[in-house]
């Protein structure tokens, strides 16, 4: 157990000043019962009347020890889910086949629903083009991730693989596991300029994260090593599905990068398999209402976390029960309070 305000402890040390000034009533109580006794003054009650005072102090010790604001970890169930939003921010992204890009397009869709997502989802997103980062780690901070998908903006080639990587890294640090290809000992740590190390995937239990998924938004087009199949058989490994959304149209369109022209187009078969081997789904995003129904599929799951939890309201209201306790004999027996 822990304080917020330990020294409010100290507080403790007036138990012993009050048992004192009790005892110190008692012996003038006797004093004066054999002064007075043959005029009928101060007829003894026995032991029962000292119960009333002994049940007030034991509630005033538990009042006072209230004030230094204990905490405990206590393991509750609690609903929680992570989504990580995973974009891909290769050059072919800025294509015009979804109004008025392809990025602006997903974003639109994606912006909608994180506003409609309940406190207990943490939302994360990971950009990837021929490496993957994390833009926004998992949080319940709605701006903020906001403001991480606002800054995406399409770049270079594409690795699936690396997306795929960088949100199961997302994930792990979200719970406290070492990311893929980080030892024990190191720091876990995933920032906007850390590409993505070769994948050796750290082991865990079979599926660790079932409380998580990565939504995929991509137009599938993948020019880079590695196999990103073989990244989602980690995913599906560590329990976590992958919805991917297929961004653009089947027939391509031509599309400006770094100076050259190239045909772009989507590529579903890919996509297909990626979200069939973690349990997933594969939806066509052929406009931004589309993108909008994947999220109705999504729920969190009850799991039961330890956490560091402040127990004094809990004592403060122990502490009133045994002062009311206290009071009720008094008055039932003495008809006044101690």
């Amino acid at each position: 157990m822990t304080f917020i305000w330990p020294t409010m402890l100290f507080a403790l040390l007036l138990i012993p000043l009050f048992v004192g000034g009790y005892l110190l009533y008692q012996r003038r109580r006797q004093r004066l019962i054999k002064k007075y006794g043959e005029l009928g003054l101060g007829q003894g009650d026995g032991a029962r009347r000292h119960i009333p005072p002994t049940i007030f102090l034991m509630g005033l010790s538990v009042l006072l020890f209230s004030l230094s604001r204990p905490q405990a970890v206590v393991t509750l169930p609690k609903l929680e889910g992570t989504v990580i939003l995973s974009f891909d921010a290769s050059g072919s992204m800025a294509a015009t086949d979804l109004k008025p890009t392809r990025m602006e397009a997903a974003k639109t869709a994606v912006k909608d629903f994180i506003k409609r997502q309940p406190p207990y989802v943490q939302i994360g997103v990971v950009a990837f083009s021929d490496s993957g980062f994390s833009m926004q780690v998992p949080s319940e901070d709605q701006g903020a991730v906001l403001a991480a998908i606002q800054r995406l903006a399409p770049l270079r080639g594409t690795s699936l693989a690396n997306g795929i990587l960088a949100s199961l890294n997302a994930i792990a640090v979200a719970q406290g596991h070492n990311p893929i290809g980080v030892t024990a000992g190191e720091p876990p740590s995933l920032s906007l300029n850390t590409p993505m190390p070769t994948p050796s995937p750290t082991p865990v239990p079979q599926g660790t994260y079932t409380n998580a998924v990565i939504i995929l938004l991509s137009d599938g087009e993948n020019n880079e090593n590695p196999d990103p199949l073989v990244a989602a058989k980690q995913a599906a490994d560590r329990g976590v599905r992958i919805y991917t959304v297929g961004i653009g149209s089947v027939t391509g369109t031509d599309v400006h990068v770094n100076g050259f022209i190239v045909h772009t187009q989507l590529n579903e078969d890919l996509l297909k398999q990626i979200s069939q081997i973690t349990g997933g789904a594969y939806y066509n995003a052929q406009s931004e209402q589309d993108l909008e129904t994947i999220y109705q599929k999504l729920a969190a799951q009850l799991v039961n976390k330890p956490e560091k939890t402040e127990l004094t309201a809990l004592f403060a209201g122990a502490a009133i029960l045994v002062l009311l306790i206290g009071g009720t004999f008094s008055l039932l027996w003495f008809s006044r309070l101690p």
